[in-house]
């Protein structure tokens, strides 16, 4: 419970499945966490890690309980809400940290309207992970039970553009932001302006609006190594791609990712490519990257609990490719809210 982010009370909803009071046992986790479907799926279980049956052999499946305990409860209200307080509170940002906010707040009895930007709810749940590891029928579940407690939604508003916070200061009595990093880094190198160059955010959010990209036969190239870049290597898999290469300048242990993931990727014919700092990228005369340069690495002195690559004493190699994906991190666009006067630091919102 204690690993657990949301502080979920683990042991009591496990105990609940094994009675097979499931319905109980949904209950029991939304008192913590408004999204036991979405999580059951895609949690990455960090609770496992300190599972007391691990003294004994190995920890307990703990997130594949809470997916017995979602798929046999079927549909599970919501408690109902506690009188009106008069109050409301303007939520901006209709992902799983807005919601999670609305929800609650809701149940205080407390008046909520969620402000966002994009034409459906759940934010990176649903613009951010691949569909393949959250389909949308359990992600809307969990939408669909939050905002039956009489949250209010205003789609396709953007704050700072559409309306002004200022506005939402006078019209309400708190304002929650919750606005995710949506915006990505650039690679940084030599080239990174080519046109076939995308980010991993823009190719995963180009999906969850429904619009899928051919990458049949095609040379795909994606550097990162957390989830993110996974889940973009494994889907471009799914688009058709001849080749999926993921390079990454530490070593694959090193990889942020889960090791679940890299190993499904690997399984189904992804290549990581380990140690491979990116150098430029060779573009063609029509502003078409044709290949990846790449350093060859070599590890170095720990840094931060893992070795820092150096490079190896090697030349260059390039990476042939059709198209490359960064997958190399996000960032929060707080320049809206900074220009009213909410203190930011490093693109961060502060408290």
């Amino acid at each position: 419970r204690h690993a657990c982010p949301a502080h979920v009370d683990i042991p009591g909803y496990i105990a609940l499945v094994k009675e097979g009071r499931y319905a109980d046992s949904v209950r029991l986790i939304r008192k913590d966490n408004p999204f036991p479907s979405a999580c059951a799926l895609v949690c990455e279980h960090p609770c496992e890690s300190r599972c007391r049956r691990s003294l004994v052999d190995d920890a307990i499946n703990i997130r594949g309980i809470k997916r017995v305990a979602v798929d046999a409860a079927g549909h599970v209200p919501a408690p109902q809400c506690n009188e009106s307080t008069g109050k409301k509170v303007a939520v901006i940002g209709g992902g799983p940290g807005g919601l999670t906010a609305a929800y609650f707040l809701r149940l205080m009895g407390h008046g909520v309207t969620v402000f966002e930007q994009r034409n459906l709810l759940g934010g990176m749940l649903r613009y951010g992970i691949p569909r393949y590891r959250l389909p949308d029928k359990y992600l809307n579940e969990d939408i669909d039970v939050i905002l039956s407690t009489g949250i209010e939604v205003k789609k396709n508003i953007s704050v700072g553009k559409d309306i002004k916070l200022s506005q939402l200061r006078e019209e309400y009595d708190a304002v929650y932001i919750s606005i995710g990093a949506h915006s990505y880094r650039n690679l940084g190198i030599e080239g990174q302006d080519a046109d076939n160059i995308i980010s991993a955010v823009e190719l995963l959010r180009a999906i969850g609006d429904g619009d899928k990209p051919d990458f049949t036969d095609m040379n795909i190239v994606v550097v990162g190594g957390g989830n993110v870049a996974m889940d973009v290597t494994r889907t471009a898999k799914r688009l058709g791609a001849k080749t999926v290469k993921c390079v990454y300048r530490r070593r694959q242990v090193d990889m942020t990712a889960q090791v679940e993931e890299v190993e499904g990727a690997i399984a189904e014919g992804c290549d990581i490519v380990p140690l491979m700092a990116p150098v430029r990228v060779e573009k063609d005369e029509n502003n078409q990257a044709i290949a990846l340069v790449v350093q060859p690495q070599i590890p170095g002195e720990y840094d931060r609990g893992r070795p820092k690559p150096v490079n190896a004493n090697r030349p260059e190699e390039k990476i042939p490719c059709d198209m490359i994906i960064a997958a190399i991190g996000q960032e929060i666009d707080s320049l809206p809210f900074s220009e009213e006067g909410v203190p930011t630091k490093w693109n961060n919102i502060l408290s």
